[in-house]
């Protein structure tokens, strides 16, 4: 597909989730926020939902989080316009609770739509809900900062940047995965290793994530 015809896909996806009313979420949205970024990039950063600056200004990683994001690719070389990025949910739930199952579930074909136009080499999972999207059966505290395989995609588990924002000993963390990525992003996806929880069925149909 040429640049313009995925531009279209997009921008005509990016007016459906503006007006999606498929889950509770919309009623109290302010706006969508339908990820940015560049559409070609060969990594994607993905968090959970947006928070109350995001739900005000419509765009992603805005807020305390996203500063602290922002801090973190500066400092590795990356600009946002390198990258895109996103939520697995689409609208802010209430209090920033954690998103329930059939949010998740109605969000789901938004994603995994975005994912299959841009086709990164890399995802980054920013916290627990992120991972689980990808590799439901991992832990963060035992997988951040070690690139995973997903078929064809790398995932690389972060913690989230608001946690590290509470936390001077995640931050810290955060700091050290963080600087891999560059490295990381140049190996051969055939060296990533599976997750020990597919490694039975690394060569199955039913690995596909995506």
């Amino acid at each position: 597909m040429d640049l313009k015809s995925k531009r279209d896909v997009f921008l005509k996806m990016n007016n459906a989730i503006i007006t999606c009313n498929k889950c509770r979420l919309c009623k109290g949205r302010k706006n969508a926020v339908v990820g940015e970024g560049n559409i070609n990039a060969k990594i994607v950063f993905v968090g959970e939902a947006p928070g109350a600056e995001e739900d005000k200004q419509g765009r992603p990683f805005v807020g305390r989080s996203g500063m602290f994001l922002n801090d973190l690719m500066r400092k590795c070389g990356f600009k946002r316009t390198d990258v895109w990025i996103g939520n697995i949910i689409k609208c802010r739930p209430p209090e920033n609770r954690d998103p329930m199952v059939d949010e998740v579930r109605a969000c789901r074909p938004y994603l995994d739509r975005q994912l299959d136009l841009i086709n990164p080499k890399m995802v980054v999972t920013l916290g627990r809900f992120a991972l689980e999207y990808f590799l439901p059966k991992e832990k963060i505290s035992e997988v951040h900062g070690r690139p995973l395989r997903a078929k064809s995609r790398i995932i690389f588990p972060l913690y989230h940047p608001a946690a590290a924002l509470r936390n001077e000993a995640i931050r810290k963390i955060m700091n050290n995965d963080f600087k891999a990525i560059s490295d990381v992003l140049k190996k051969d996806i055939k060296n990533i290793p599976f997750p020990k929880s597919m490694e039975a069925d690394a060569s199955s149909d039913q690995l596909s994530l995506f």
